[in-house]
């Protein structure tokens, strides 16, 4: 089995982000202690792509980045410095926002069904031509608007392929001869005729679960692994697209061999397991991040902070029916089309027979099994189900989403009967294939990018993988999850940041400060909120966090996030009804209130408090990310305090001279402050990424170390390495302070002994049982090494 790295650097790679300049960190990255690169999606995309997971054409490593010249040359950089590392892989879609940059896309708009490659698209041909949804809200008019030029049928810069022998006429005549019709944007959501990935239709699905497209969109990544064993791995993004996501990593298992890493980007749900089914070694890590976060939010705080939000919004609402109006949202208006192919397939297929669902379909209404399909998809608890005809793993989910739709809809109970019938007893057919591939992206749609914009109590909990619902984790529940993760999964990947968090781990860290002072910040946010409202008053409570959780941030990329998160809200505009007014608003929001000399004094007088508490919180996180199971992954430019926002604002330019000055000083014996440099966090980074990287054997097994004293709720510990490693952290360090500190409470030690050293601080440990306030006197987190 291949050796796993100790832990992973994530690098965002793009025409900007080359395969050459990924070569030149790879020497930082060494002493950093990293074990492996995590690239982003290495296939042509395209052009001008930011994260490569618009692949045009898998079978070509992307030229922008480098091409396959580029990344041997950074393969062999990497196996130079002993690093290895692990790719990002995109099987559910492609990119067809430019079809002339989609060989396969291309060729099927231009032969239509005859195409080489219309089965590798997830296509309803039985409705008529592809319809493409590129043209402005006046489709008539955009029709006039058409030109054949060199061969092609352009609109403005969209360029299409025209058939052999269709290009006589008016522009107009052609158009009307091709297997695709151009429709105007606002068609998308009811009528498209293609898979897409959620509600993006300029990704389309591709079909993987058959044989022949599986070989042709893995080809070249196969080839790549089998050629260099410095990859030590595969991770995949969005699984849970996939018709059968369980076969589908058995195949891939079966091609990559037992021992490399295999990786799924799976968000769980609390409590939720991967599919045992599944021959993969773990997630991206999402679940790790809510409990890291989660354990350092003070639960005392619960109370106020929902009061006020309810105050200030005017609603009394659960996360869970906010949650549940953002499904219902989206199956109404996102993703209808995904929706009537459901109902469709159902009518075809197995609902078709009344002795098998116990429903007559000549008797439902189209518009009654329409509601049915939409209330069962609102209803999954967790984003899907994994039945297939040999494995009936997430029973248990479809059946909670029939019961949850029955008490929703009793008026529709015979058709919700008969769809869950066709899923359970059919799993293999179309219809239910559809139906799992679509939940997941009700969920994500309606609660990540829809509630996680509009609850927003404390938006610190608002993450993927999160439920803001539970305010923060018990320490119990803490341990009780990274015992588990030990047991379980030791080989999962866990993070903190990603490119595609809500907000970064540094942001988060400083918000759960204020779980610990409620009254204060609802206070202020009273306060300020008369002398700059915005048009929403969620929109308020969310956009004062954002400010100072990312403070200091410019008014640009403020108004970039709060544009992008009022129309993912959906409450006052949306990115499908944008409303002009309530848009211009919100954009010039951040310029006045940056303009307010005075309300920037206060709110840099009120950051200054909470931003020693956010460093300790900080420190916590990264050292119990760190030292805990799982192989931990840094995001890019994280090894310092990073305080980004949603992307594209987590993936601006890093700071790379920065971070190996700060590097080299520390490697001279430098013991910096904590301060917003950041130096501190790069040193816990550092410390505990190189113990993982040449001591791996500290880091296997896990048990609860627990704090005795007056103070004992403050801290978090754990040992590793049969008890010679121990993690401790401060948690709740507002609380901590104003109780006066540590004062009597220590940390007993493992095994009675006396001869262990704080890696961190870098001096020896006094006794075996240390004071937490000498030991936590320099740094609020230390990490604790007895001699090899």
């Amino acid at each position: 089995m291949t050796r796993l790295p100790g832990s992973t650097y994530r690098l965002q790679l793009s025409a900007d982000q080359t395969f050459a300049d990924a070569a030149a960190l790879t020497g930082y990255l060494d002493r950093l202690g990293i074990g492996a690169l995590y690239a982003s999606p290495l296939l042509e995309s395209t052009a001008g792509s930011t994260h490569g997971y618009d692949v045009t054409d898998p079978t070509r490593v992307s030229g922008e980045r480098g091409g396959e010249q580029g990344l041997r040359s950074l393969l062999g950089t990497l196996r130079e410095h002993g690093l290895t590392m692990l790719i990002d892989i995109v099987p559910n879609h492609v990119g067809v926002a430019k079809p002339a940059e989609n060989p396969w896309w291309w060729d099927v708009l231009t032969h239509g069904e005859a195409s080489r490659w219309a089965g590798h698209f997830d296509v309803d041909w039985g409705a008529g031509p592809i319809l493409l949804p590129v043209l402005d809200a006046d489709e008539e008019k955009a029709l006039t608007e058409l030109s054949v030029t060199d061969g092609e049928l352009r609109y403005y810069e969209h360029r299409f392929p025209v058939a052999p022998g269709t290009g006589e006429g008016t522009a107009q005549e052609v158009h009307d001869r091709q297997h695709y019709r151009l429709v105007s944007w606002r068609r998308g959501a009811a009528e498209l005729t293609y898979r897409r990935f959620f509600d993006v239709s300029d990704l389309a699905a591709v079909r993987v679960e058959d044989p022949a497209v599986f070989a042709d969109a893995h080809r070249t990544v196969l080839d790549l692994v089998r050629s260099d064993d410095t990859i030590v791995g595969l991770r995949v993004d969005h699984p849970d697209g996939l018709s059968d996501p369980g076969g589908y990593a058995r195949r891939l298992r079966a091609e990559l061999g037992p021992g490399r890493w295999l990786l799924v980007e799976k968000i769980l749900g609390v409590g939720e397991e991967l599919p045992i089914s599944w021959p993969v070694d773990g997630t991206t890590g999402y679940e790790a991040l809510r409990e890291v976060c989660g354990v350092l939010v003070d639960p005392d705080g619960a109370g106020l902070l929902t009061q006020f939000a309810a105050e200030h919004t005017g609603e009394k609402r659960s996360a869970h029916a906010v949650e549940d109006d953002g499904r219902h949202l989206v199956v109404r208006e996102v993703l209808v089309a995904e929706v009537r192919r459901i109902a469709d397939a159902f009518r075809a297929g197995p609902g078709a027979d009344s002795g098998t669902t116990g429903l007559d379909l000549a008797d439902v209404a189209a518009e009654d099994l329409h509601d049915a399909v939409a209330e069962l998809l609102c209803g999954f608890p967790v984003y899907r189900s994994y039945l297939t005809p040999e494995i009936t793993e997430g029973r248990a989910a479809a059946d909670t989403a029939v019961a949850v739709a029955r008490t929703r809809r009793p008026d529709l109970a015979a058709v919700l009967g008969a769809l869950h019938s066709g899923l359970v007893r059919e799993p293999g057919s179309d219809y239910a294939t559809r139906l799992q591939q679509t939940s997941g992206m009700v969920t994500a749609k309606g609660v990540e990018d829809t509630a996680f914009y509009r609850y927003n109590r404390l938006v610190a909990l608002n993450e993927v993988g999160g439920d803001p619902a539970r305010f923060g984790v018990t320490p119990g529940e803490f341990h009780t999850g990274l015992a588990r993760r030990e047991a379980g999964r030791s080989r999962t990947m866990t993070s903190l940041s990603t490119h595609d968090t809500k907000r970064s781990e540094d942001v988060r860290a400083r918000l759960a400060v204020l779980a610990e002072r409620p009254a204060s910040w609802a206070a202020k946010v009273r306060e300020w909120s008369v002398r700059h409202p915005l048009p929403d008053r969620s929109l308020e409570l969310l956009a004062w966090q954002s400010l100072v959780g990312a403070w200091p941030i410019p008014a640009d990329r403020l108004a970039g996030y709060l544009g992008k998160a009022a129309k993912e809200a959906k409450l006052v505009t949306s990115h499908i009804d944008a409303v002009a007014e309530v848009d211009e608003a919100v954009a010039a929001w951040p310029g006045q209130v940056l303009a307010d000399t005075e309300l920037v004094a206060e709110i840099e007088a009120f950051v200054a408090e909470i931003a020693e508490p956010g460093w300790s919180n900080s420190l916590a996180q990264k050292l119990l990310q760190m030292a805990g199971p799982g192989v931990p992954d840094v995001y890019q430019g994280t090894e310092l305090f990073e305080y980004s926002l949603v992307d594209p604002d987590n993936r601006r330019p890093v700071d790379w001279d920065a971070r190996r000055a700060i590097l080299e000083r520390l490697d001279t014996g430098e013991q910096p402050p904590v301060d917003g440099g950041g130096a501190a966090k790069l040193l816990v980074t550092s410390a505990t990424a190189r113990l993982r990287r040449f001591r791996p054997e500290l880091f296997s097994g896990y048990g609860r170390v627990d704090a005795q004293g007056t103070a004992a709720e403050h801290a978090v510990a754990f040992s590793r390495g049969g008890g010679a490693l121990v993690a401790v952290a401060t948690r709740l360090p507002e609380g901590l302070a104003r109780r006066g500190g540590w004062g009597d409470t220590r940390l007993p030690l493992p095994g009675g002994f006396d001869d262990w050293h704080d890696m961190i601080a870098n001096r020896p440990v006094d006794g075996p049982a240390p004071a937490l306030s000498d030991l936590l006197s320099r740094y609020p987190v230390a990490l604790l090494v007895r001699p090899a």
